[in-house]
Protein backbone atom coordinates (compact mmCIF):
# COMPACT_ATOMS: atom_id res chain seq x y z
CA UNK A 1 0.00 0.00 0.00
CA UNK A 2 2.62 2.29 0.80
CA UNK A 3 4.60 2.00 -2.69
CA UNK A 4 1.36 3.16 -4.32
CA UNK A 5 0.76 5.83 -2.17
CA UNK A 6 3.82 6.94 -3.17
CA UNK A 7 3.31 6.39 -6.81
CA UNK A 8 0.17 8.62 -6.76
CA UNK A 9 1.81 11.18 -5.42
CA UNK A 10 4.45 11.02 -7.76
CA UNK A 11 2.57 11.24 -10.20
CA UNK A 12 0.12 14.01 -9.23
CA UNK A 13 3.68 16.33 -8.46
CA UNK A 14 4.65 15.21 -12.06
CA UNK A 15 1.56 16.72 -13.17
CA UNK A 16 1.80 19.89 -12.02
CA UNK A 17 5.39 20.29 -13.01
CA UNK A 18 3.69 19.31 -16.82
CA UNK A 19 1.27 21.83 -16.46
CA UNK A 20 3.74 24.19 -15.39
CA UNK A 21 5.04 23.08 -19.13
CA UNK A 22 2.12 24.24 -20.58
CA UNK A 23 1.39 20.33 -21.39
CA UNK A 24 -2.06 18.94 -21.46
CA UNK A 25 -2.99 16.45 -19.71
CA UNK A 26 -5.10 13.99 -21.79
CA UNK A 27 -5.58 10.74 -19.39
CA UNK A 28 -3.97 9.10 -16.17
CA UNK A 29 -3.09 5.45 -15.81
CA UNK A 30 -4.24 3.88 -18.69
CA UNK A 31 -3.89 0.66 -18.19
CA UNK A 32 -4.16 -2.39 -20.99
CA UNK A 33 -2.69 -5.96 -20.95
CA UNK A 34 0.33 -4.47 -22.34
CA UNK A 35 1.03 -1.84 -19.51
CA UNK A 36 0.22 0.96 -17.85
CA UNK A 37 0.97 4.63 -18.78
CA UNK A 38 1.26 6.99 -15.69
CA UNK A 39 0.34 10.57 -17.96
CA UNK A 40 -0.47 11.15 -20.89
CA UNK A 41 -0.49 14.36 -22.01
CA UNK A 42 -0.16 17.23 -24.82
CA UNK A 43 3.29 18.96 -25.50
CA UNK A 44 1.05 21.71 -27.62
CA UNK A 45 4.45 23.62 -28.56
CA UNK A 46 5.61 20.46 -30.17
CA UNK A 47 2.53 18.86 -31.05
CA UNK A 48 3.61 15.84 -29.90
CA UNK A 49 1.64 13.32 -27.53
CA UNK A 50 3.66 12.38 -24.67
CA UNK A 51 3.38 8.54 -22.67
CA UNK A 52 5.03 8.80 -19.06
CA UNK A 53 6.73 6.86 -16.99
CA UNK A 54 6.98 8.59 -13.55
CA UNK A 55 9.30 6.97 -10.68
CA UNK A 56 9.30 8.35 -7.43
CA UNK A 57 12.10 7.50 -4.70
CA UNK A 58 11.99 8.85 -0.79
CA UNK A 59 15.35 7.51 -0.31
CA UNK A 60 18.36 6.56 -2.20
CA UNK A 61 19.20 3.11 -1.29
CA UNK A 62 16.96 1.81 -4.63
CA UNK A 63 19.46 3.32 -6.46
CA UNK A 64 18.12 6.31 -9.12
CA UNK A 65 14.41 6.16 -9.93
CA UNK A 66 15.18 6.63 -13.72
CA UNK A 67 16.93 3.25 -13.44
CA UNK A 68 13.78 1.28 -12.86
CA UNK A 69 12.91 1.27 -15.95
CA UNK A 70 14.39 -1.31 -18.29
CA UNK A 71 14.32 -2.10 -21.75
CA UNK A 72 11.44 -4.39 -21.22
CA UNK A 73 9.41 -1.45 -19.59
CA UNK A 74 10.06 0.73 -22.34
CA UNK A 75 8.69 -1.96 -24.78
CA UNK A 76 5.41 -2.38 -22.65
CA UNK A 77 5.27 1.58 -22.66
CA UNK A 78 5.39 1.32 -26.56
CA UNK A 79 3.59 -0.82 -27.21
CA UNK A 80 0.76 0.60 -24.51
CA UNK A 81 1.05 4.02 -26.26
CA UNK A 82 0.31 2.76 -29.79
CA UNK A 83 -2.71 0.68 -28.81
CA UNK A 84 -3.79 4.44 -26.85
CA UNK A 85 -3.03 6.04 -30.39
CA UNK A 86 -5.23 3.28 -32.42
CA UNK A 87 -8.19 3.65 -29.44
CA UNK A 88 -8.12 7.44 -29.50
CA UNK A 89 -7.70 7.71 -33.94
CA UNK A 90 -4.30 10.26 -33.43
CA UNK A 91 -2.33 6.77 -35.33
CA UNK A 92 -0.96 10.12 -37.22
CA UNK A 93 0.19 12.24 -34.29
CA UNK A 94 3.41 12.57 -33.60
CA UNK A 95 4.30 10.76 -30.40
CA UNK A 96 7.57 10.23 -27.35
CA UNK A 97 7.93 8.55 -24.60
CA UNK A 98 9.31 10.19 -21.69
CA UNK A 99 10.89 9.26 -18.29
CA UNK A 100 10.10 11.98 -15.66
CA UNK A 101 12.15 10.94 -12.25
CA UNK A 102 11.36 11.99 -8.64
CA UNK A 103 13.35 12.46 -5.60
CA UNK A 104 11.57 13.02 -2.74
CA UNK A 105 14.38 12.89 -0.24
CA UNK A 106 15.20 16.70 1.04
CA UNK A 107 13.75 19.00 -1.47
CA UNK A 108 11.61 17.39 -4.26
CA UNK A 109 13.73 16.96 -7.55
CA UNK A 110 12.43 16.21 -10.70
CA UNK A 111 14.57 15.14 -13.71
CA UNK A 112 13.10 15.18 -16.99
CA UNK A 113 13.97 12.48 -19.77
CA UNK A 114 12.54 12.99 -23.05
CA UNK A 115 12.22 10.88 -26.04
CA UNK A 116 13.35 7.74 -24.80
CA UNK A 117 14.11 5.16 -26.80
CA UNK A 118 15.72 1.15 -26.94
Amino acid sequence: MYQKKLGQQGEHLVEEYLKRKAYRILERNFLKRSGEIDLIAEDSARGEIVFVEVKTRRTASFGRPEDAVNASKILKMEKTAQRWLVENKRLNKPWRLDIIALELIDQPKITHFENVTL
